[in-house]
């Protein structure tokens, strides 16, 4: 299905794009990013009018697509300029993936449930973002044939930051990951790689489904 005829609705991503704002997202190329990606397609057709509200919508499988605020100060805190390889790890219903495909030269995505991937890839192709590559798998062991990225991005909240990751990271590289346990709020971690190691800080508190393995 071609998706790219689809413009959001202008009065409910001007909503949107405020709540965003809220949050502190200014990057002009994050902001033209989201107006750019019509969120609706990322839900089902029974949620089309939530989809440009600012909370988190289910998508199947025990999952759920992230709060456009929070999509938005994620990629912010990658600070890309277009020229990075960038990981996710999570792919879900492809819409943090497709704003990040348009801040982003190439973008790598896993995914442990296959039948989110292949929902996520036929939008994504849909849309026309040939710059994105899916796979499903382990996300928690991230790509390491495509390694080493400028950024990393995980969507999903562990207990602590896989060591795998931290090493497919460039020195300079940026990495931002929830970390905490499910039941109570998340730390929002972004992770830079220096020549010394890694220096973390806390961008805030979030709620994300928890950071498994391949099903």
């Amino acid at each position: 299905m071609q998706y790219r005829h689809i413009k959001p609705d202008p009065y409910r991503l001007a909503r949107m794009m405020v709540a965003v704002k809220a949050v502190g997202v200014d990057d002009a190329r994050v902001l033209a990013a989201m107006e750019a990606v019509p969120r609706e397609i990322f839900v089902s057709p029974a949620l089309k009018n939530e989809a440009y509200m600012d909370k988190t919508l289910p998508i199947g499988f025990e999952q759920t697509i992230s709060a456009p605020s929070v999509v938005g100060a994620m990629t912010q805190a990658l600070s890309l300029t277009g020229t990075e390889k960038v990981l996710e790890v999570g792919t879900g219903c492809g819409y943090q993936c497709a704003v990040l495909a348009k801040c982003a030269k190439r973008v790598f995505s896993v995914e442990r449930i296959a039948g989110l991937a292949k929902g996520a890839e036929e939008r994504l192709r849909g849309m026309g973002l040939h710059n994105v590559v899916t796979k499903v798998g382990d996300g928690r062991l991230g790509w390491p044939e495509q390694a080493p990225f400028d950024g990393i991005i995980v969507t999903a909240a562990g207990l602590d930051v896989p060591a795998s990751l931290r090493e497919q990271l460039v020195v300079g590289g940026r990495m931002v990951i929830p970390v905490g346990a499910q039941g109570q709020r998340q730390k929002l971690l972004r992770i830079v790689r220096t020549e010394a190691g890694f220096d973390e800080e806390v961008l805030g508190l979030v709620d994300f489904v928890p950071l498994l393995g391949a099903s």
